[in-house]
């Protein structure tokens, strides 16, 4: 599914109108049908025995609330719209909607102090339930007083509370605050999610989404660069594993890293790339701390190492191209030798490869720019913020306020794919696209848990036949390549997933998202039979 910005959806609705002849009041009447609907999907009997309450603004998102609580009325729900602004600065829309709403037996107050709104609130039986239609996406920060005084209120003493496109006080296209928002439970997308619920402070204050159909021509929604992760992103449905195949098949992968102190990141990065079944796996370390590695290691996985003498390198770099895929980076160390490794994997390896942690901790956008441009083979980065930040010399402030903007250019500037991990993670691919994976787990906060993204994408990318075939197109090996990434990243976040069901939050390790690894492929297996046969 598409995402949007403020400019794009404007952009829509702008078309939609001089194009379809789709006017604003369809629009809103729609909302307020599919609104009504999705609300008492959502709440069902408990709105029965409750009045909902209605914060309703000056524009257009307002009129969205209002449209609603009609449809609502009409159901026999109880509500009440709460107006917050004199009427000479109401738009059209909400003048029309207003009186409509009156005439359907809406309730409407205007409020001019939060202690009116407190007032009434404290002598409603059963549930408080709130729809936060006072600002839309174009809200412009900060509010005044009063209305946070309200946003403050309703926080703190609502049961439930609904937000109509974005909670009040979000920016659209940053996710940001200024003092306080509404935290909303619900947040019911117009026609399409926005930019803001997936960055920043957005992020945390959405909820669950849902998105409303309100009859945009489908030509209109499915353009753009920005997009939901789905399964439909992942590799192609109809491959399968071949039941007669032997290991050489399912490729060689070949994972690089583990220092001082650091080697358990080596072993969870190089399990990852066997558990998602990978035919082969080598696992390399520097010569000093080999000996601690393969104490810490399974058997399944074949071991090297990487002498600290350059001098005796030429023969390993030789080698590297009898792998089907290389992951370099997981405990890498940050040094001179460290840096030099990673540039001969770069230069000489012509297959996929897979930089994480330390391995872009060593290389700089400003140095390093025309090592990724001059490759002939797909390349993935998965930096987390603070590892992006230090690679492209963008304040980390700055990053986290235009996340989606910095990742496309770094993508055009060194022509890779690049994973920005997060408790939203953006996917950067080389057409420009960016998909959003948004499945927050705070049990994913520990350590190692990137090192098993990184194990599971060159595990991964090692079986993936298109990117074996080197006389192919390179167009063709960057999209089966980007496709390959998408299934790494789902999997990774459902293992996260079942692991915080097996395990709970608090005791997940990545060592656990290995473990869960068999539900989540069953799990990524069902979605895609649901994909092409329906439920």
């Amino acid at each position: 599914m598409r995402i949007v910005d403020t400019k794009e959806m404007k952009q829509i609705e702008n078309n939609a109108e001089s194009e379809f002849h789709f006017h604003e009041d369809l629009v809103v009447e729609n909302v307020g049908r599919s609104g009504a609907r999705a609300i008492y999907d959502t709440l069902g009997e408990d709105l029965l025995n409750s009045e909902i309450i209605f914060l309703i603004g000056k524009g257009n998102n307002g009129a969205d609330g209002l449209a609603v609580a009609r449809h609502l009325s009409t159901q026999g729900i109880r509500s009440r719209a709460f107006l917050f602004f004199p009427t000479e600065d109401w738009s059209e829309e909400l003048t029309k909607q207003v009186d409509m709403a009156k005439s359907f037996g809406v309730s409407i107050n205007s409020i001019e102090e939060v202690d009116q709104l407190i007032e009434f609130c404290v002598q409603l039986p059963g549930n408080l339930i709130f729809v936060d239609a006072l600002f839309g996406t174009g809200v412009r920060l900060p509010l005044s007083n009063f209305l946070y005084e309200v946003i403050d209120y309703v926080n703190n003493h609502a049961s439930y509370i609904i937000s109509l496109d974005i909670p009040s006080g979000v920016e659209g296209d940053t996710g940001f605050i200024q003092g306080k928002a509404i935290n909303a439970d619900q947040t019911l997308a117009i026609a399409l999610p926005k930019l803001g619920y997936y960055i920043a402070d957005g992020a945390k204050l959405v909820g669950n989404v849902k998105v409303l159909d309100v009859g945009f021509p489908r030509q209109l929604l499915n353009q753009g660069d920005k997009f939901l992760l789905s399964v439909e992103d992942v590799v192609n449905p109809a491959s399968r594993r071949d039941k007669f195949a032997d290991k050489k098949v399912f490729g060689h992968s070949l994972v690089i890293g583990g220092s001082h102190g650091l080697t358990g990141a080596l072993v969870l990065a190089s399990q990852a790339a066997l558990k998602v079944g990978a035919g082969l796996v080598t696992a390399a370390t520097w010569e000093p701390q080999y000996k601690e590695f393969i104490e810490r290691l399974i058997p399944d996985v074949m071991t090297g190492y990487v002498p600290l003498d350059i001098n005796m390198w030429p023969r390993l770099i030789r080698d590297l191209n009898k792998y089907s895929s290389i992951v370099i980076g997981p405990g890498l160390a940050r040094s001179t030798r460290a840096r030099r490794l990673v540039l001969e994997v770069l230069n000489n390896f012509d297959g996929p490869v897979v930089l994480d942690a330390d391995a872009i901790n060593v290389l700089s956008l400003k140095e390093d720019a025309k090592v990724f441009s001059m490759r002939n083979a797909p390349t993935v980065l998965t930096p987390h913020f603070g590892e992006f930040s230090n690679f492209c010399d963008v304040p980390y402030e700055e990053l986290e306020r235009k996340p989606v903007h910095y990742l496309q250019k770094l993508v055009d500037q060194i022509n890779c794919t690049v994973i920005l991990n997060g408790p939203c993670t953006y996917l950067g691919f080389t057409s420009g696209s960016v998909c959003f994976n948004y499945n927050p787990n705070d049990g994913m906060a520990t350590g190692g848990v990137g090192d098993v993204l990184a194990g599971i994408l060159g595990g991964l990318l090692s079986q993936d036949p298109d990117l074996k075939r080197k006389n192919g197109s390179l167009t063709n090996r960057y999209e089966s390549f980007n496709q390959t990434i998408s299934m790494a990243v789902l999997i990774h976040s459902l293992a996260g997933h079942f692991a915080a069901e097996k395990m709970g939050v608090r005791s997940m390790t990545a060592m656990t998202l290995i473990e869960t690894f068999p539900e989540a492929f069953k799990e990524l297996d069902k979605q895609i039979e649901r994909m092409i046969y329906g439920e």
